[in-house]
């Protein structure tokens, strides 16, 4: 394998990593988020 191979491919799998990583964030901010609202508009109402 030479440079120019081993490099685009480490920039895709780490371009790749990067992407899987911020939506698994998103994902988990977002439920989250979710969970901790509906708690707190629970617990206002009473």
């Amino acid at each position: 394998m030479d440079n120019l191979t081993f490099g685009l491919t480490m920039l895709i799998v780490g371009m790749g990593g990067t992407l899987i990583t911020l939506w698994t964030l998103a994902i988990l901010i977002g439920w989250l988020t979710r969970i901790c609202q509906s708690k707190e508009e629970g617990g206002s109402r009473e």
